[in-house]
């Protein structure tokens, strides 16, 4: 299955989804085509139960994301103040309800929104070359789409203060060193390390890493007494499947297990 727009290309390998922002010449920063192709395409994750883990990157080698398009921003003052116009983080809100794993594979700058995007994927794989940051303040914005209210739930909270109250960029190893990424690649193994990463998710059970995130996600909002008692309803629908037989039965006869869906 393929399917692309000119903003962001969307490709599916078995139960791989592959989505690049594709915007190069911009650095990939968001524009409403973009965000709403960027929407559809992870709805199309969301949604289609052939698709068991996603990995976002950026088309070229100068960026994920810069963020916000500064230039349609200042063309069009009146949209960007309507709800709708944020991006970013905001598209895998928990709301959004996508409790696929989502990689991001960064490549370049992933700066102000492109951070935010990353921050809300599950996972992070940085090229070498990677510069993360949240540039608003200097230039008299907030990163209003999870930025400031993101980061500092991901990392120390001292850490946090320095990336959101300084507006500087920080490299991939020292993201790494602080927790903010999981994987530092070389530039030309970038994507290689975010399938491998995927390849290792999908050796799971789709229903059992799936529910495991939704926990994560809907738990944090719980006390960790409310959390214990609460049966999520990606759970429910594990228990009532047959992965919760055949995991327990494959380990018991020392062989693969063949998971629902394959």
């Amino acid at each position: 299955m393929k399917l692309s727009s000119e903003a962001v290309i969307f490709e599916q390998d078995g139960h791989l989804a592959v989505i690049t922002l594709n915007r190069p010449k911009a650095m990939n920063s968001i524009n409403p085509p973009l965000g709403n192709a960027l929407r559809e395409a992870l709805e199309e994750v969301r949604d289609n139960d052939s698709i068991w883990v996603a990995i976002l990157t950026g088309a070229g080698d100068r960026a994920f994301s810069a963020g916000a398009d500064l230039k349609w921003r200042s063309e069009n003052e009146d949209e960007v103040k309507t709800p709708d116009a944020g991006t970013g983080g905001k598209i895998l809100s928990t709301e959004f309800g996508c409790w696929k794993p989502v990689i991001a594979a960064v490549n370049g700058y992933a700066v102000g929104g492109g951070l935010e995007l990353a921050i809300a994927c599950d996972l992070i794989v940085a090229a070498e070359s990677a510069q993360f940051g949240l540039p608003e303040p200097r230039r008299g914005l907030m990163a209003d789409a999870g930025g400031v209210h993101g980061l500092f739930r991901q990392l120390p909270i001292k850490l946090a203060m320095e990336m959101i109250l300084t507006g500087q960029f920080i490299g991939a190893q020292r993201a790494a060193d602080i927790g903010l990424v999981n994987w530092v690649a070389s530039d030309d193994d970038l994507m290689a390390s975010a399938r491998e990463l995927a390849d290792s998710i999908m050796e799971c059970s789709p229903k059992a890493v799936q529910a495991a995130k939704q926990a994560v996600a809907l738990g944090s909002e719980l006390t960790f007494e409310e959390a214990m008692v609460t049966e999520f309803s990606m759970f429910s629908q594990l228990k009532e499947s047959n992965d919760f037989i055949e995991g327990p039965r494959a380990f018991s006869e020392k062989r693969a297990p063949k998971w629902e869906g394959e």
